[in-house]
């Protein structure tokens, strides 16, 4: 979860959160070094006294400048592209839940199981416990086994809402009429919260996710609690 000390990304709870990470440190490895460059060569051009009337041209300097860019451009494409396509991967899933938005509330489905169906609202700050987080907890959270494969299927019911855990590394579109589809894998126990990420109306802020991840034993006692409600 972030808090107001949190300057970079929240701690990593899946691979795909550990790649993204990796891929944020790679680039800004990459920033820093043409940062240094540029700034060595300005500071060699304001403080040097050589000129050169007769400069016209320099075509090998040119041909650096262009080709150095370049493969740069390369070097962060690459390992960009990759993580494109492991994101949009959705491998032989062993749970699939819907997950549907309204305004101002998820509704999550478990469609693998049977009459497994609930709303899932912001708890009012006059309800709070002086365990929940002001903005954040909700009354019902989606419950999912740790080191599974879990599909996620995203939809809205009235206008576009986007579902978001940021350290998960996910962050689909909820669209109406459409079904968006995410795969995900959480590699510890834990609560994990995410929001709303796209702007949906009045109280687009107060429907919060909040995602709670236990061992496959106790997620098979839940279902089975669960269907004999």
């Amino acid at each position: 979860m972030a808090t107001w000390t949190t300057l970079l990304l929240q701690d990593s709870a899946s691979p795909l959160m550990e790649q993204l990470s990796f891929f944020h440190d790679h680039a800004l490895m990459i920033l820093l070094i043409i940062t240094v460059l540029v700034g060595q060569l300005l500071m060699t051009l304001f403080f040097n006294k050589f000129t050169n009337r007769y400069l016209l041209e320099g075509q090998l300097i040119e041909i650096i400048w262009t080709i150095l860019p370049a493969v740069t451009l390369v070097f962060i494409a690459v390992p960009s592209l990759r993580l494109i396509y492991l994101l949009d991967e959705v491998n032989s899933p062993i749970i699939t839940i819907k997950t549907i938005g309204h305004q101002w509330y998820w509704t999550y489905e478990y469609s693998d199981f049977k009459n497994i169906e609930f709303d899932s609202y912001i708890i009012p700050t006059n309800e709070m416990k002086p365990f929940n987080f002001r903005l954040l907890d909700v009354d019902n959270r989606m419950i999912i086994p740790f080191e599974t494969q879990i599909r996620v299927i995203a939809t809205a019911a009235d206008v576009i809402h986007a579902w978001t855990v940021p350290s998960l590394g996910v962050k689909i579109d909820a669209t109406p009429g459409r079904l968006n589809q995410v795969s995900l894998m959480i590699n510890r126990s834990g609560l994990f919260f995410g929001q709303c990420s796209e702007i949906c109306g009045a109280n687009h802020s107060f429907m919060p996710i909040v995602i709670e991840s236990i061992s496959p034993k106790c997620f098979i006692k839940w279902i089975s609690k669960m269907t004999e409600i």
